[in-house]
């Protein structure tokens, strides 16, 4: 997900590794918080795969700073995370979702229709699954378990939900 939020924050403007850590934390800190350490690494292999391009550029007083930006290949790669498949980790799904659909205003609307009922065959699958586990008399769950997946089950649904009304405005 770390290429996906790097080129996203970059579709804007170029940035310096600072201004894309920020602009992660300020966009997607609900869902996730790479560090430096992962950042970097990040920008070296989109860098080599021709999806950012990186300038150094001298500020007035004199710091040399390093400025990255997205290229061609970088919007053919955005589009493609964002159309990857989702894990089958319900918990990873969650995330990925969420994040996903933070960037969905990138894709163009055929993609969005797609995109949205990927999202939604999941949630329905994982709300289900943890919906049976609940019911399972045979399944012995405490107080505190069968309250997680109540809110669980709740977490899909709302999810689907916001995911319909993004449909009736795409």
């Amino acid at each position: 997900m770390i290429d996906l939020v790097i080129l996203f924050v970059l579709l804007n403007r170029d940035l310096t590794m600072y201004s894309i850590s920020k602009s992660i934390q300020d966009n997607f800190r609900a869902f996730t918080n790479p560090s430096f350490g992962a950042i970097k690494p990040a920008l070296v292999r989109l860098e080599k795969l021709g999806c950012v391009k990186s300038a150094k550029i001298m500020s007035e007083g004199g710091k040399l700073s390093v400025f990255y930006s997205i290229t061609k290949d970088g919007l053919k790669q955005l589009k493609k995370l964002l159309l990857q498949p989702f894990s089958g980790n319900p918990v990873q799904f969650l995330s990925d979702a969420g994040i996903k659909l933070s960037c969905a205003s990138f894709l163009e609307k055929e993609d969005l229709n797609q995109f949205f009922t990927e999202i939604k065959k999941n949630a329905f699958l994982h709300k289900a699954s943890a919906q049976r586990t609940l019911d399972d008399e045979y399944t012995p769950l405490d107080f505190y378990q069968k309250i997680v997946l109540d809110n669980t089950i709740r977490e899909y649904s709302n999810l689907i939900t916001m995911v319909e009304s993004f449909e009736k405005q795409a």
